[in-house]
């Protein structure tokens, strides 16, 4: 079963629930505020957020011709350190920027994005099984080694589990996705995995069998090939996983209960966080209080130094990233990715930040 969209009923129970932004309110110019002939930006980071700048960039580039903007999906990390030391103007990261990260560095929210686990199970692919920080973490340690081991069994009454082995799929790439995931097991299950062992590169456990991939492509792609095994991978790749047949999990949230990704269980957990975002918008979504809360989802990032080389290059990053947290959160861009647009409140301080780049 793939993630339920609903669309404009949808889009008005966003505005009502948690004051989301209307798409396109901005006052966005229908032409570059930059007129001192072509500009060009460079943009590359997380393969999360890699389709949704494929959507938005023809359309917005289609409306200010004098901007060519290219995109490539090289995992959060690569996005971070290239918009840090100046090789591309946007990095794009499903991460928030940690503590001594170089100085005039600002993270800003695009959108609201989510992580599903999933799995390639014989027979089970069709079904949402039940899955714990706790397990995940024993997974992912070595210490569960069978899909019908007891603990999993006991999470899924009812359900044949297969005598298959577990063979957990971690991303090879700096990556947000495995910021996102070994944040939720260090929320959940820290005696496990350790309280503060959380980045988009960690020390995987030596488990006998387990395998990496580069990027959400590379996870489905791998995961798709591996009987048994298991992965975290991005929700914008969720389309492409279901029709190779993969299944994903519900995922169990603070509450104990076992909630699927969809976009009303997605806003639980958002609801509880928008409040406590803070002016520099840098705040883990991961792990949050309500009974339907989904537990893992995130901010998606643009990384931008808040000093360019010039005033036209700072001109047209901040038109851009301006358009895309109004008219580029419209439902029928996000929609597309299984994203959700900002709140407005955190769309105002989005635009805060866009407001310092110079």
């Amino acid at each position: 079963m793939q993630l339920s969209i609903r669309r404009a009923a949808v889009g008005i129970a966003l505005v009502s629930t948690l004051g989301f932004a209307l798409a396109g309110c901005g006052s966005t110019p229908s032409t570059s505020s930059t007129s001192n002939g072509p500009i060009a930006l460079q943009e590359t980071g997380s393969t999360l957020l890699y389709p949704l700048f494929n959507i938005w960039v023809p359309v917005y580039t289609k409306s200010h011709k004098n901007v060519t903007i290219t995109t490539q999906g090289s995992g959060s990390g690569t996005g971070i350190t290239d918009a840090g030391n100046g090789t591309v103007q946007i990095g794009a990261s499903d991460a928030y920027l940690a503590p001594g990260s170089p100085a005039g560095l600002l993270n800003i929210p695009l959108a609201i994005s989510a992580q599903q686990i999933m799995y390639n199970v014989t027979g089970l692919n069709s079904q949402h099984l039940n899955l714990s920080g706790k397990v995940l973490a024993e997974m992912y340690t070595g210490k569960i080694t069978n899909w019908n081991d007891p603990q999993i069994a006991a999470l899924n009454p009812g359900v044949q589990l297969p005598n298959l082995k577990v063979v957990p799929i971690h991303r090879a790439d700096g990556s947000g996705d495995t910021f996102l995931f070994s944040q939720y097991l260090s929320f959940s299950s820290p005696a496990i995995w350790g309280a503060s062992n959380f980045a988009t590169s960690v020390s995987w456990p030596s488990v006998q069998g387990s395998l990496s991939a580069t990027g959400n492509g590379g996870m489905v792609d791998t995961l798709a090939q591996i009987p048994g095994g298991v992965a975290y991978i991005g929700i914008s790749y969720l389309n492409k996983a279901t029709q190779k047949g993969l299944g994903y999990a519900a995922i169990q949230n603070k509450a104990g209960n076992f909630v699927l990704p969809t976009q009303a269980n997605i806003l639980a957990e958002a609801q509880g966080k928008v409040s406590q975002t803070p002016k520099n918008e840098a705040i883990s979504l991961i792990y949050g209080d309500g009974a339907n809360a989904y537990p893992i989802i995130n901010y998606e990032y643009a990384i931008v130094s808040d000093k360019q080389s010039s005033t036209q290059i700072a001109a047209a990053i901040r038109t851009f990233l301006d358009w895309a947290v109004t008219s580029g959160n419209a439902q029928n861009y996000l929609q597309q990715v299984h994203f959700l647009p900002l709140p407005s409140a955190v769309a105002k301080l989005s635009q805060d930040q866009i407001a310092e780049i110079k």
